[in-house]
């Protein structure tokens, strides 16, 4: 590794040999797991501007593929947040302990203040900010925080700390539960918010979608997972250890879920027919996100981890270009959809006075989805919009990698 000049930049010379050195150890798999995660999660952002149901897993008035439109999605947050702890290890083998604390803590704070003015902008097309939402990138951003914290710990300390709140934290689903229970501002800003509201000044509003404490667990538990990913082990070591695992977690998502008392806020119930049992099954919580929910969604993340080891085809050359970019593509396909969504609410009839107007309950301007449109016109609309970003997100992913030495790149 070349010495830093004064802006914290590696000179040009030495960043070239450490940057081919950096895509020499970089796991494939990791960003063709994380491009699939990001392309599936755009599909569900297109439901949200287009389609017009606003319960898809409400087992009383939802269809099959309805549901499962929704279903899908859920993997798209869990294994965001895991596989960014994993990439978080990753650096630490090229990062003093120091370096990495410092990063962690700038660009945990740099990404909650994009989710409060970026993404909450794109999300609204508000100018006044009447609502501010702290979602996945908050969630995110305050857990590199979190982490950059305890960095320094030793690693079995971090493991321990991850798994204590993975498995433990829907202990507190029992006092949540009792008759009423009414959570405060802190208290859903680390376990319970599910669209929680909170006024700021008079005519603006927080929105707690993501309580962060359960995601920290997680990052912490996807950082600790990152050693397999690391020289000790070979390839086929670490395939086998993430079959195990994935099936391991699978199981215990099975056999807890069977029991129905613990790791999730709701049980699973009888339903009209076998097949709606079975949905409801697979139907648990994500905000916050429950134990079930985490090993739902993070045991098949270790199948697919070992699968795509073994795959190099033109669908994952193409797929892990998202995975390469996550954050320029989050950020480009929510403006991409807004946009396409106020340019079809306009060209309906709607006037801008229209637009801007907030009904209740809506916290969008421009927003298609008061039309009423079909789930297929959803479906056009989200592979549209993933296609029409591949080539930027090709150009930011080349020019990335030819401007290692630009240190603000690591910021995006």
């Amino acid at each position: 590794m070349g010495k830093e000049n004064e802006t914290g930049s590696v000179p040009r010379a030495n960043s070239q040999i450490t940057g081919s050195l950096i895509n020499k150890r970089r796991i494939e798999s990791i960003d063709i797991l994380r491009g699939i995660v990001m392309v599936i999660m755009a599909l569900d952002h297109a439901r949200d501007y287009f389609h017009t149901a606003d319960a898809p897993l409400d087992l009383t008035t939802t269809t099959t593929f309805l549901f499962f439109t929704r279903w899908i999605t859920h993997y798209c947050a869990p294994i965001f947040v895991f596989l960014s702890g994993t990439s978080i290890y990753l650096q630490s083998l090229r990062k003093t302990k120091k370096m990495l604390q410092s990063f962690l803590i700038k660009r945990g704070l740099w990404l909650i203040f994009v989710e409060a003015v970026i993404i909450s902008f794109a999300w609204t097309f508000n100018p006044h900010y009447n609502l501010i939402i702290f979602q996945v990138i908050w969630a995110i951003g305050i857990s590199m925080v979190c982490l950059g914290l305890l960095i320094r710990l030793p690693f079995n300390v971090i493991l321990s700390i991850g798994l204590i709140i993975v498995l433990g934290h829907n202990l507190l689903d029992f006092p949540e539960a009792a008759p009423g229970f009414k959570a405060g501002f802190w208290w859903d800003l680390f376990h319970h918010g599910n669209f929680a509201m909170y006024p700021i000044t008079s005519g603006h509003v927080l929105v707690i979608l993501y309580p962060f404490v359960p995601w920290t667990g997680l990052m912490m538990l996807g950082y600790c997972t990152g050693k397999f990913f690391s020289s000790k082990y070979s390839v086929e070591q670490r395939r086998k250890i993430l079959i195990r695992l994935g099936i391991a977690v699978i199981l215990f998502f099975i056999a807890l879920r069977l029991i129905n008392v613990y790791g999730n806020p709701e049980p699973w119930s009888s339903q009209k027919n076998a097949w709606f049992t079975v949905l409801s099954f697979i139907n648990v919580h994500k905000y916050p996100p429950s134990l079930l929910y985490m090993c739902m969604t993070i045991g098949p993340a270790f199948l697919l981890l070992a699968f795509f080891e073994k795959v190099q085809n033109g669908f994952t050359e193409k797929i892990r270009i998202y995975g390469r970019v996550p954050f320029f593509y989050y950020v480009l396909h929510i403006y991409l959809l807004h946009l396409i969504s106020a340019v079809v609410y306009l060209a309906h009839g709607h006037t801008i006075a229209q637009a801007t107007t907030l009904g209740p309950g809506v916290p969008f301007y421009f927003l298609a989805a008061n039309d009423g449109y079909s789930l297929f016109i959803v479906y056009v609309v989200w592979i549209s919009v993933v296609i029409a970003l591949y080539p930027l997100c090709k150009w930011y992913n080349d020019y990335k990698t030819n401007h290692r030495e630009k240190w603000w790149l690591s910021y995006l």
